[in-house]
């Protein structure tokens, strides 16, 4: 399977703010093209938010990002030619009824360009799943499967960036280190890798870790004082 060099990203005062208040603020983000990044914050902080901002999908209300030189929000659908998305959940959730080779055969489908013989079993492989039955139903899968095989149907994609949301979710110390190395390799093959996760003890030494700006207050709206 063809590996395309990965895409620089440069993010400089990135906010999300929507009438409820700010989901994400002042993040500032450089990735080299084959870098590994990883963003940690707990769970409501704005990760999934900013990855699919990263990745093309959500735009920004201020603050500046360019992706292989494409600037949001004007380059944005070029941008999503050339990102990814690994599994987030409540946006590309796999189908727990289906089987992991009913899901390769779907996003295949959705290639612009004809898929090489053996593009899936080089996606699994590069995912950790190599020699994974495809005939399993996904509900039969370990979270780790499952966190990987988002990654594989990303790779069919051939992307130049790929984000993966939600890296630790479900995982004990062991997996987590696993995985970790996973996307290490998967960077150093070509694609930018930006993961985001609660915690990054088991990404240390693998990537350039960082942590998610805390969000800034709510405007405040109405009155005095």
């Amino acid at each position: 399977m063809r590996r395309a060099t990965g895409a620089r990203v440069e993010a400089d005062g990135l906010e999300l703010r929507t009438r409820a208040g700010p989901v994400y603020s002042g993040v500032d983000l450089s990735a080299a093209p084959g870098s590994l990044t990883v963003l940690h914050a707990e769970a409501g902080s704005g990760r999934t938010a900013l990855l699919l901002t990263l990745a093309g999908r959500m735009r920004p209300t201020s603050g500046t990002l360019r992706v292989d030189g494409h600037r949001v929000p004007g380059a944005a659908r070029r941008i999503r030619r050339i990102a990814a998305l690994g599994l987030s959940d409540g946006v590309n959730d796999l189908d727990e009824r289906l089987t992991v080779r009913h899901h390769l055969t779907e996003r295949l489908l959705l290639r612009v360009r004809p898929a090489d013989q053996g593009t899936r079993a080089a996606a699994l492989d590069d995912a950790g799943l190599g020699g994974l039955d495809t005939a399993r139903p996904v509900r039969d899968l370990s979270a780790s499967e499952k966190v990987r095989l988002g990654v594989a149907l990303a790779l069919l994609e051939e992307p130049r960036l790929i984000c993966v949301d939600d890296a630790d979710a479900g995982l004990g110390p062991r997996a987590q280190a696993r995985f970790w190395r996973t996307l290490r390799a998967l960077a150093d093959s070509g694609p930018t890798v930006v993961a985001a996760c609660a915690d990054p003890a088991a990404a240390e030494g693998l990537a350039d870790v960082r942590p998610l700006p805390p969000r800034a207050a709510p405007a405040r709206t109405g009155g005095r004082g």
